[in-house]
């Protein structure tokens, strides 16, 4: 099971290429990125520790690929993505986001259901993953 976390998800893994060239369109776009990551991809979790500051002022994607390479580098097991912001509306928006590295294995989701009163249902997404500690989710041996 793969995750699907912003765009391009449900496509291949993107190539350091393919990453440039959305980094570029992301500049061009006059908008700052920033880089992020995590060992619990919850759905709900969209606090992810942020690598450095966001890249402001930039005009080539080389900086930002190159601290992509350091994070992943850091975080071998871990997820990583990109984030764009768009500030035009005079607030931090999410422009663009998506993976550049997700760990080898991905053990998934499971839904767990919780009947209330009433028979009232409710659902819970628990990660299989969240069972190891911290640090030690996704790492292999």
């Amino acid at each position: 099971m793969k995750l699907r976390h912003g765009a391009f998800s449900y496509l291949p893994d993107l190539t350091d290429d393919e990453i440039a060239a959305q980094v570029r369109y992301a500049l061009d776009q006059g908008w700052p990125v920033s880089i992020e990551y995590t060992d619990d991809p919850h759905p709900r979790n969209i606090y992810w520790e942020m690598w450095g500051l966001p890249m402001f002022d930039l005009t080539e994607p080389d900086g930002v690929l190159a601290q992509i390479n350091d994070c992943r580098a850091t975080f071998p097991h871990h997820y990583v993505r990109v984030l764009a912001y768009d500030a035009r509306l005079g607030r931090q928006t999410t422009a663009l986001s998506f993976l550049v590295q997700r760990p080898a294995e991905e053990p998934g989701f499971r839904l767990d259901r919780v009947e209330g009163s009433d028979r009232t249902q409710r659902y819970a997404v628990t990660s299989y993953a969240a069972a190891r500690p911290a640090g030690a989710r996704y790492a292999t041996g």
